[in-house]
């Protein structure tokens, strides 16, 4: 794993969706990037209104041009609710009426990811388990109602957002006033709530600050801040138990990356038994080679994904 990319918002970069008339302004960090954006002059659009009812997801038709931003940009320690909510705030500050606002499994999983337009990887990745989802409307339009939709996702220490927005021809939308800190960075918030946030709500977190030197099973020596804030949560309650899970990108074959896996995700174990004073009893350690990725390997950035940690939450009670 590479080492922990800072967040900061010192200087901000706002990336502008335009529309006939009128443009939409966030902010993303100085590292973002627009991997890819496509645009429809003429077409119907669906815009979900509600999560996946068990058949298909229902949607608002709209048509018109159709504007589709792919960004991608450093995000270690914060989560998709953190990256989302300072841009709804925005959405919500331009006069847009929030239509959906849901989380992974509350918009419907796999079933929502796949019944909505989402730009493909490499340049949009989706955790199907952690992303969030927001549509929203106004009728500020001089033809006709706007509306703008954000995907937000996170996959290792990168953050993902997909920005799509419909207008109507002869449409002026309102610009949307930008702050310059919009999305908080790690000196914003205590680390610790955003990744035990996850923990407890996915299941399990990518520790994302943790350093191997390449094709080595030896732990930096620190200090990590996931696992500091790791071990007070396991110190706090003797009862909680979590496994570290080990896993690897496809270069190499399975053996040796199950090997790789395991020993790695036991370097972790051992650092919270030796550093921290954590319970043996708390910590189980596996490894699954490249078989769980989060992230195509056919990518530099992809593979740099899903070499990783992670901790799977065992047991609260």
């Amino acid at each position: 794993m590479g080492s922990r990319a800072l967040f900061s918002m010192t200087f901000a970069l706002a990336f502008v969706l335009a529309g006939v008339a009128g443009a939409i302004e966030l902010v993303l960090p100085p590292s973002a990037s627009l991997n890819r954006e496509v645009t429809h002059e003429a077409t119907s659009s669906f815009v979900p209104n509600g999560p996946f009812d068990g058949a298909r997801v229902p949607s608002t038709e709209v048509e018109g041009k159709r504007v589709e931003q792919a960004w991608q940009f450093n995000a270690p320690g914060l989560t998709p609710l953190q990256i989302m909510q300072p841009l709804r705030e925005q959405v919500v500050a331009a006069g847009y009426e929030i239509i959906l606002d849901c989380a992974a499994q509350d918009c419907g999983g796999f079933d929502f990811r796949y019944q909505i337009n989402v730009i493909p990887a490499p340049d949009m990745y989706v955790d199907l388990f952690d992303y969030r989802y927001l549509s929203a409307k106004s009728d500020a339009g001089e033809a006709g109602p706007s509306y703008v939709m954000l995907l937000v996702s996170q996959v290792g220490a990168l953050g993902y957002l997909q920005v799509s927005r419909v207008t109507q021809t002869g449409e002026s939308a309102p610009s949307l006033s930008v702050a310059p800190a919009a999305i908080p960075g790690p000196s914003d918030e205590r680390p610790e709530e955003g990744l035990i946030e996850r923990l407890q709500s996915a299941g399990h977190v990518v520790l994302a600050d943790l350093d191997f030197e390449s094709g080595s099973v030896s732990l930096g020596p620190g200090p990590y801040e996931t696992l500091a804030t790791l071990a007070r949560f396991l110190d706090a309650d003797e009862t909680r138990r979590v496994a570290l899970v080990g896993h690897t990108d496809t270069v190499g074959g399975l053996a040796p990356n199950q090997s790789l896996s395991q020993q790695r995700a036991e370097a972790v174990r051992d650092r919270l038994i030796e550093e921290y004073g954590i319970s043996v009893g708390q910590l189980e350690a596996g490894g699954v080679a490249y078989l769980a990725p989060i992230a195509s390997n056919l990518t530099p950035e992809g593979r740099e994904a899903n070499r990783r940690v992670e901790a799977v939450l065992l047991n609260t009670e």
